[in-house]
């Protein structure tokens, strides 16, 4: 059965600046060409508009208008990937997750770290070496490109042979649904 997706209305838009506030909402032809491509070459895809949401609860509540509304969503991290994850191809919205780029725990002792989806994926190495530590996934675009599109590319670069992928070295998610609802992996 072929999903019947609907366009981006007034309403929704006005929605999403209350949540994500105006300067997080773009529908300007530059904005959105900046956000219809990644590295992938000659491809293009115009997204309808643009929300950088700032928490989990934020985009909970993007999802939870954009699936009453029938309207397709495309995550999206820095758009460094060459497999076209990032494009929005049903057009929709485009959630970029930059805003989401903390750090918010490096745990020494369990070898383990909480960190956002928009953090740059160097970045994180170079806090987990200041803790002594090693995070072997280098993607050649390491200096721009985020952890969570790391993961939903299975990003690995030249160590992935000995090291493995990204997905190798996730040991839970909080996630939203399509819906709206939250959980964790």
């Amino acid at each position: 059965m072929e999903t019947t997706f609907r366009t981006v209305t007034t309403e929704v838009i006005n929605s999403f600046t209350e949540i994500s506030g105006k300067e997080n909402v773009l529908f300007d032809p530059e904005s959105l060409d900046r956000y219809s491509h990644d590295e992938t070459e000659d491809l293009r895809y115009l997204p309808e508009i643009v929300v950088k949401p700032g928490s989990t609860e934020e985009i909970s509540r993007i999802m939870k208008i954009c699936n009453a509304h029938a309207i397709p969503v495309t995550p999206r991290g820095a758009g460094t990937g060459l497999s076209g994850g990032a494009l929005p191809v049903q057009r929709g919205v485009v959630l970029s997750l930059e805003r989401l780029n903390k750090i918010i725990e490096i745990d020494e002792r369990n070898l383990q770290a909480t960190v956002e989806p928009g953090v740059i994926t160097e970045t994180f190495q170079m806090a987990a070496a200041e803790k002594g530590l090693f995070y072997p996934p280098d993607p050649a675009s390491k200096g721009s490109c985020f952890l969570g599109g790391n993961l939903s590319e299975s990003s690995g670069g030249p160590r992935a042979v000995k090291y493995g992928t990204t997905k190798d070295y996730v040991l839970n998610l909080e996630m939203v649904l399509p819906n709206g609802d939250i959980t964790w992996t």
